[in-house]
């Protein structure tokens, strides 16, 4: 990795932390269930080593970075996006790699909230005369970077980033069901970048019923090989066709039904295909326990859900209080039409006051198209200086 980084001029703590921001950003979706995290080893204001951390099982990113600076990280800095594991699971504790490599000096910018961290890693670190400093120049960045694997940990289940594209009416397809397409080209590669960065990409029985879709990436000339997220349908009855282009045995990627009571040789098709049935409990309406449905992916070490409709997902799910972040397509058209269908359905609430608020965190343009991005308001993973610990925690 030092290759990319060949002109190094003498660093500040903002120019250090960007580093390791970009490191992190390298491997977003490659992680999991572990965060994704950068590190940059300084030694009089020069950058020796540079690392980011490696699938499960592999080294975190500060071995790496320390493996990369060698024999010179004896009395330098290292700078890392989280702090430092103190404890052993699939590997060694990143802290007993910095004292064994003779670190002098750690910062680092967003608290670990998985509670096998203890006390944390200052007094660890401390005890054997190293200086720990949380910084908070970068707080915003790395706790977008960090959400994902803070919310699992935090809550038990995946963060969930609802996205769908709708015009300027409102409408995320018109009355006879249309859907193709509502946003531009632009848009349509900025999903599939997004699919690259995500654990999990799921959808609702009533979209592989009306679009077929394959929910691959399809990225052409990416800067990385390309990552497919494990598909996600929700089934409840065995209602899709077995022919689904998402049950065909050549697409790349792995394909999982969640179902409560389907039929038995529907079950034996899908098996026949390869394809992983997990049947989950019953809400309310017979239909599977979205809950249940999240705590199972959370289990399965997925930090990050992104779900891409129907509007009958994606309103129970809002009528749980389950999604946490939106990026929604705003295409400059018009659809109209009473029966044309819009982003959510769903029970919905009876009054303006009771509708869950949601944070507004940038705007973009993509093409003609705008994305909003938002986030569910009063979400503590969305900012690095909360402090406390976690609820329950899934192993690495």
């Amino acid at each position: 990795m030092v290759s990319h980084f060949s002109e190094r001029p003498a660093l500040t703590h903002d120019t250090a932390l960007d580093l390791a921001i970009r490191m992190a950003r390298t491997v977003i979706g490659r992680t999991s269930p572990n965060p994704p995290v950068g590190a940059v080893v300084v030694r009089d204001g020069q950058v020796i080593g540079v690392g980011a951390t490696q699938p499960p099982g592999g080294p975190h990113a500060e071995v790496i970075a320390l493996r990369e600076a060698a024999g010179g990280a004896r009395g330098a800095t290292i700078y890392s996006t989280l702090e430092p594991c103190t404890f052993h699971a699939r590997t060694p504790p990143c802290t007993a790699a910095i004292i064994a490599a003779g670190i002098r000096k750690v910062f680092y910018v967003a608290r670990d909230n998985d509670p096998r961290i203890g006390r944390g890693a200052a007094e660890v670190l401390g005890q054997a005369g190293i200086e720990v400093q949380r910084l908070t120049e970068r707080d915003g960045v790395v706790a977008e970077i960090l959400a994902p694997f803070r919310c699992r940990v935090a809550t038990g289940r995946p963060l969930v980033t609802a996205k769908y594209a709708m015009t300027l009416d409102g409408r995320i397809a018109a009355a006879g069901g249309d859907s193709r397409w509502v946003s531009g080209v632009e848009s349509r590669r900025q999903v599939h970048l997004l699919r690259d960065e995500v654990d999990a990409i799921m959808v609702g029985v009533g979209t592989l019923l009306g679009d077929d879709p394959e929910l691959t990436t399809r990225l052409a000339d990416h800067w990385r090989p390309v990552h497919h997220p494990l598909r996600v349908l929700v089934d409840s009855r065995g209602r899709a066709p077995l022919s689904a282009r998402l049950f065909d045995p050549q697409l790349p990627g792995r394909t999982l039904v969640a179902t409560v009571d389907p039929p038995s040789d529907w079950l034996a098709g899908l098996s026949e295909r390869g394809v992983e049935v997990e049947r989950l409990p019953a809400d309310g309406q017979g239909q599977v326990d979205l809950a249940q449905l999240l705590r199972y992916l959370a289990g399965r070490g997925i930090n990050h859900l992104l779900v891409e409709g129907g509007s009958q997902l994606l309103g129970s799910l809002n009528d749980h209080g389950l999604i946490d972040q939106i990026q929604a397509y705003v295409a400059p058209k018009l659809v109209g039409g009473a029966g044309a269908p819009g982003p959510l359905a769903g029970s919905g609430v009876r009054l303006m006051a009771e509708a869950r608020p949601y944070d507004l965190r940038r705007i973009e343009r993509y093409g003609d198209d705008l994305l909003l991005v938002a986030t569910a308001s009063g979400q503590p993973w969305w900012s690095t200086s909360e402090e406390e610990g976690g609820g329950e925690c899934s192993p690495e």
